[in-house]
């Protein structure tokens, strides 16, 4: 099977051979390269190996049946890399023009790819906008996923702004697919249990955490995506706060972590990249919990 990348990944055809291009057609390859105008005739215009290579507007973006192309959606790739097949070589003036296609990309990467796999599956993608609600993510050829808030970690944030950021490779476990089949992710699993970040970690040390909450009991600090702890009442923190802390007691039967706050002025921004503890497969059966615990947190794929 053909590998289908995310834009900004696939392989590029300006780095390939004429030859080697008309092979990629053959085999049809995804390849990318950087939509260099949108021009009068409402096509997105390329050079590959120094010949004009045109992609007219409906074979800019896979659409379902009924659905009209938006003119934003093509105006906003000039200038960005955006994948293809070449669908055809021809020649105008003696020159070698090429055809290309997202949409066939796109529907290619739909049927032997995306369409395969189940819930649970673990695939690569890479953030593409954050939105209040969660991070979309391109899941190959251009291919939108929603990866909400609430399955970015175990701890909870304000915004998908302080766990990922535009550009971001991450790996992420398929959710679901919503009422339309379209593909929910969601990263949590894939950032450890409770035991398996608590191992990382020892009572008697001094870490880095962020404030992620601060209530009338306490103030929640991460130090670990899917790892918080509670440190005294404190009104002087904020959410977002980076802090070192004492870490106290580390309590497996009650899921708690005891923090004392050592250093409210660390002065400089801070956020914790992901620490994959699944990197491949399908997950069926995820719990987050110790066997102890009351409280029980678990996913079922």
């Amino acid at each position: 099977m053909l590998e289908y990348r995310a834009e900004g990944l696939c392989r590029n055809a300006n780095h390939l051979r004429r030859d080697e291009l008309e092979r990629c057609m053959i085999k049809k390859e995804v390849l990318q390269s950087t939509a260099l105008a949108f021009d009068t005739s409402r096509r997105l215009r390329f050079e590959l190996c120094g010949c004009r290579a045109y992609m007219p507007f409906e074979e800019c973006l896979d659409t379902p049946h009924g659905e009209v192309i938006k003119d934003v959606a093509v105006l906003t790739r000039v200038g960005r890399p955006t994948c293809f097949l070449i669908t055809g070589m021809e020649r105008e003036d003696g020159e070698i023009v090429y055809q290309l296609s997202r949409a066939a990309a796109q529907r290619a990467c739909r049927t032997e790819y995306l369409d395969t796999l189940e819930a649970g599956s673990v695939i690569p993608c890479t953030v593409t906008h954050i939105e209040s609600f969660g991070a979309f993510c391109d899941i190959g050829c251009g291919i939108s996923a929603l990866l909400p808030i609430d399955c970015l970690s175990v701890s909870r944030i304000s915004s998908p702004a302080d766990r990922v950021s535009e550009g971001q490779q991450l790996l992420c476990a398929i959710k679901m697919r919503d009422v339309q089949g379209r593909i929910v992710l969601t990263l949590r699993e894939l950032l450890g249990t409770w035991s398996e970040n608590a191992a990382c970690f020892a009572a008697g040390e001094t870490v880095v955490g962020i404030v992620r909450s601060v209530e009338e009991y306490g103030v929640f600090i991460e130090i670990a995506p899917n790892l918080a702890g509670l440190a005294e009442p404190d009104n002087t923190l904020h959410a977002g706060q980076s802090v070192s802390v004492y870490i106290k007691s580390i309590l497996p039967d009650k899921m708690k972590i005891k923090l004392v706050v050592v250093n409210r002025n660390i002065g400089q921004a801070l956020r914790f990249e992901p620490h994959y503890f699944v990197t491949k497969g399908r997950l069926k059966h995820w719990t987050y919990s110790t066997p102890q615990s009351r409280k029980q947190i678990e996913t079922v794929f």
